[in-house]
């Protein structure tokens, strides 16, 4: 019979799994809307989600994480619109 072994998950694990997730989201979102966009924009906006990406974890510890985090993604979702895009039979 198999033992399970419980996972420990930091207390920022959760959220920094969100975000990059969300991030993502931005970045999907993004190459569908290369047509309407300079190739330097997308270029320009995958390389700052890329940055932040590769910060996320430093990022996700700070104590203003989630305002800082929160911000980031505000600003991604003006330029792709993805809160418009959602599905509201997914929302809670």
């Amino acid at each position: 019979m198999a033992r399970l072994v419980p996972v420990r998950i930091s207390s920022a694990q959760v959220p920094m799994d969100f975000y990059r997730e969300e991030f993502l989201r931005h970045r999907r979102c993004l190459a569908h809307q290369r047509e309407y966009y300079s190739e330097q924009a997308i270029t320009e906006a995958d390389a700052a989600i890329a940055r932040i990406l590769a910060k996320l974890e430093q990022l996700c510890t700070k104590d203003d994480a989630d305002q800082l985090m929160s911000g980031l993604l505000r600003k991604f979702d003006s330029v792709t619109g993805l809160s418009a895009w959602s599905d509201p039979n997914k929302l809670h």
